[in-house]
């Protein structure tokens, strides 16, 4: 297993909590120099915030984590394409590096804001695709299922 992987699978650890709390299932890991300084998963239902993604969390954790808000050495491993808003946010941190597992054609930040990150922030999507597609297509299927109840 490939670091980018090992990381992923800590964020489907943290999505797999926010599933558990009935969260939209999205996880997030911040790695710096080999060490986690920042985790979160989706908390915007059990919050009432809808600011409260997982990599939002992240970014706040990692930021306490080194004591300052500039996060340039630093790869967010995130389970779904961030939105606009924590593109954003991972831009104005000056992250260096976002993998993230699933694309989101709805809401991701490629459609609408592709230029969001950091100019020299590299970005890599489809690791473990699979399996965090997989968890947001079954949390969903159980949603609609308990609706249609």
């Amino acid at each position: 297993m490939n670091e980018d992987e090992r990381y992923m699978r800590m964020a489907l650890q943290e999505a797999e909590s926010a599933m558990s709390a009935g969260e939209i299932p999205i996880g997030a890991v911040m790695v710096s120099a080999g060490r986690v300084i920042g985790r979160g998963h989706n908390l915007t239902e059990t919050l009432q915030d809808v600011t409260a993604h997982a990599e939002m969390l992240a970014l706040t954790a990692a930021a306490g984590s080194i004591g300052g808000k500039y996060l340039t050495q630093s790869t967010l491993y995130v389970t779904v394409e961030p939105c606009v808003m924590c593109a954003g946010a991972l831009g104005w941190a000056q992250v260096s590096r976002v993998v993230y597992g699933a694309s989101e054609e709805r809401r991701g930040f490629r459609t609408y804001a592709p230029q969001a990150l950091h100019p020299r922030c590299e970005c890599i999507g489809g690791v473990l695709e699979e399996e965090c597609s997989r968890l947001m297509i079954d949390f969903f299927k159980k949603r609609r299922k308990a609706k249609s109840e």
